[in-house]
This record gives structure tokens, sequence and C-alpha cells, in this order.
């Protein structure tokens, strides 16, 4: 019998297989129901290979539906939104099914999630990562648990499944992608794997278990960065000098446990020269400083605001500044124009084309109204007191021929109407409501 790690799931509760139709996910399905647990599928059809796309989501739904197994399915649009988050397919895809699998989960009242990754899957992800070199963590594979999603069958080999599915006359479904080597995992399926199934025949599982070594060893060395940013750290800062006296082992560790998130090598070595020679290390959505002998971690980096076509009229939201954008057009200008920078009255025959509201860019300037001069945005931002972190959160309303105005600084000289113009476009920066309670 195959080695399914039962320990991993729920004594009580629904377990939500996620379920493609391959071998490896209806191995998962047939084999937890099998052993008694309570399960329901979910498929999500990422609208990538058409018809053969919905051909699996139709056969996960029909074979669910001949044994009474509950299904839930969500169909996407991962090209679509890789663009948008400028994102590989493979993570885009990745991220949208695991968003899929938890809202599925939380609907169904599931106790866990339980994905299909083998132990050949363990193999290749471990050597994918040595190719790209990776640390301990990387190398320690793919781990059984995060959060509620659990992996029970990383002790399954892909051969072992194949065994069982033909014995019990289990059907399954082939993505013809798989056989491409278009692919980095196929390649190394389909080559490394194999030559080094030469060297040793049991490779797969001798990978499973260098990664399991690899995780405790990573465990140990975070549990001792753990013991140190306890002695030495606050909730958002560290003692610089006491950090650099550490291993690099401990030192790397307590610099990513500190920032929350992941970090590159290249990050973690610039956070440890700003705590060794002062200045500040930006790394993804946050910049560590040292500061009066500790590295402070703080003030997040805004996110960049993508170009949007703001509706004229109408309403555009900007999630990522909290803010709503409103334009109008009237047939005068008000007294109490410019008053405020978050409302601006421009003079329509002076717009030319579409207007957009997006981020800076680099080299911005304009000219302010009722200044007389040329400014970079750069020069702006510095006299306004805006930190570099919080920049690309300022929203820029540009038509085809240049700034329109900045958000919080003003409008260009350009289109900047006077009381009493006529044919106005009026537009209003709010911040968006907060639906806190």
């Amino acid at each position: 019998m195959t080695r399914m790690d039962t320990e991993l799931l729920p004594k009580e509760g629904l377990v939500l297989c996620a379920v493609s139709g391959g071998a490896d996910s209806m191995y998962l399905l047939v084999r937890l129901r099998e052993l008694g647990f309570p399960v329901a599928a979910a498929h999500y059809n990422h609208g990538l290979r058409g018809e053969e796309a919905d051909r699996d989501e139709a056969f996960v739904r029909d074979f669910c539906a001949g044994r009474d197994i509950p299904f839930v399915a969500e169909k996407g649009d991962v090209r679509a939104f890789a663009a948008r988050e400028r994102l590989g397919l493979e993570e885009a895809g990745r991220r949208l099914r695991y968003d899929f699998l938890e809202r599925a989960a939380d609907e169904l009242g599931a106790a866990a999630i339980a994905t299909a990754h083998t132990a050949d899957d363990n193999a290749e992800t471990l050597l994918l990562r040595l190719a790209r070199g990776a640390g301990l963590r990387g190398l320690g594979g793919i781990p059984p648990r995060r959060g509620r999603v659990v992996r029970p069958m990383l002790g399954v080999s892909r051969r072992e499944i194949e065994a069982y599915l033909r014995e019990n006359d289990i059907p399954h479904v082939e993505d013809a992608t798989n056989r491409e080597d278009s692919y980095a995992r196929n390649r190394v399926r389909h080559g490394a794997v194999p030559a080094l199934e030469t060297v040793d025949p049991a490779f797969v599982s001798a990978a499973g278990q260098t990664a399991w070594l690899l995780r405790q060893d990573e465990a140990f060395l975070t549990k001792l960065a753990r013991n140190f940013l306890a002695a030495n750290a606050d909730e958002n800062s560290v003692d610089a000098k006491a950090l650099l006296d550490q291993p690099w082992p401990v030192a790397s560790r307590a610099v990513r446990l500190m920032a929350g998130r992941e970090l590159s090598l290249a990050h973690v070595r610039a956070v440890l020269k700003a705590a060794r020679d002062g200045g500040a290390a930006d790394v993804p959505g946050l910049r560590a400083a040292r500061n009066k002998g500790r590295l402070v971690f703080g003030a997040e980096n805004a996110p960049r605001l993508p170009e949007r076509e703001l509706a004229v009229p109408g309403r555009t939201p900007i999630p990522e500044a909290g803010l709503t954008v409103l334009a109008a057009k009237f047939t005068h200008c008000t007294e109490d124009v410019h008053k405020s920078y978050n409302i601006f009255s421009f003079q329509c025959e002076n717009i030319y084309g579409s207007i957009t509201v997006a981020g800076r860019r680099p080299g911005d300037s304009f000219r302010p109204a009722g200044r007389n001069c040329t400014k970079t945005l750069k020069k702006l931002f510095l006299e306004a007191g805006i930190p570099p972190w919080e920049r690309d959160a300022v929203p820029v309303l540009r038509d085809e021929r240049g700034i329109l105005g900045v958000y919080g600084l003003g409008a260009d000289q350009r289109v900047c109407a006077k009381p009493g113009d006529r044919d106005i476009l009026r537009i209003e920066f709010r911040p968006e409501p907060d639906e806190g309670g």
C-alpha cells in the first residue's frame, strides 16, 4: 500500500481536495475517500487550454456526480491576471488557484485543503531550486503543511499512483502540456530525473529524504534566529551591533523574520550593509534603516499605481491609494476653484485626448499654476515633505500632451481654469469609504 501521510489530515471535518482530473489528483480524491475521510472536490479552470481545459472540468464534475462527492469549480483568466500583475503564467495560475481553494474551503466549511503534490514533484522542486541557487529553505522542497493546505502524498511516487489507478480502474485525464519541454519543470522531469535515476534508481525517494533533513536544519536555525530576536529586538527594530555579531545563518534569518516577507539574498545583504554602514535599504514593500544604533524596519513603500483611463463623466477607483476619482463637466468655473489640491478644474479646450491617472514616471515635471516655474516632481515632493516611500502612490493626471495635475500638489498652468471660465472639467479625489463599520 502506498505511503499516504494521514497524520497531516484532520481527525474530523471535511477535506477539500484540489482535483485537476490528472492521475495524481484523482488518486488523492479516491484514496482519501477509501480511507474514510469525508471529501469534496474543487477544480480550478485556468482558461489557458481552451476546449481541453473545459473537458477536464466536465470530467471531474461528472466523476464526482456519479459518486455523490460535493464539487465546486471556478474558471479564471490567468493570462489577463498575469499581464495585469506582471507575473509569469505559472505564478499567476498558482495565486489564482490557491485563492479559489481558500474561498471554496470557507464556503464549504472544510477543515483542510489537500493538494496532490507527489514525491516526484518534491524531487523536481528540489532540483529546480538548486539550479536557481536556493538556500536551506528552498532546498527543503515542498512543505507538507502551510496553513490549512496539506500535502499528504509527498511520500507517494508517480509510479505507485499509476499502478493504483490501473489496478482499481480509476479514470483520469492527461494534460497535453505535461509532454511539452517549454516549461522548466518538464525539462527537469523528462531529462534530469531519469538521468539521476541511472545513478540511483531510488533517486526520487532519496531526494525526499534530503529535503526532509534540510527542513530540520532550517527549523533549527530559524529557532536560533527567533531566540536572538526575543533578546535583542522589539516590534520593529533590532540592536544593529548584536545583529552583526551573529553568524550569517542566524543574522540572515533574523533579517527575514523582522521584515516579515520573502527577501532575496541581495536584499538581505543590503539590509545588513545598512546595519553596518548606516543609511537605508529598500526591500520589497519595506525600508530598513539604521537609527541610533538600531536597525529599524518600517516605512512601507507604497504600491506603484497602475495606469487607468479616467471615466469622464464617472467614477474611477484607485484602491492602491485608497481614493476614488470623480469627474464631471460644468458650464462655469466657480470661485472656490483650486482652494484644495484634491479638487481640480480644467479648461476642456486645453485637454488633448483621453485622461489617465497613474503614478509618477522618471523625469516627470510640470508647471504648477500660479508659480511661474517648471519643476520636477522630485523637487515638488521634497518641498511638500512627501517621503520617498510614499511617492509611487501619489496620483498623477495626464492627457496626451503631459501632466494635467498632481494630487496634493496642484494643477498644471496649461489647463488650469480661472473663475468665470466656461466648459469646465471638474475632477475630485475622494477617500474611499471605510468599510470596516
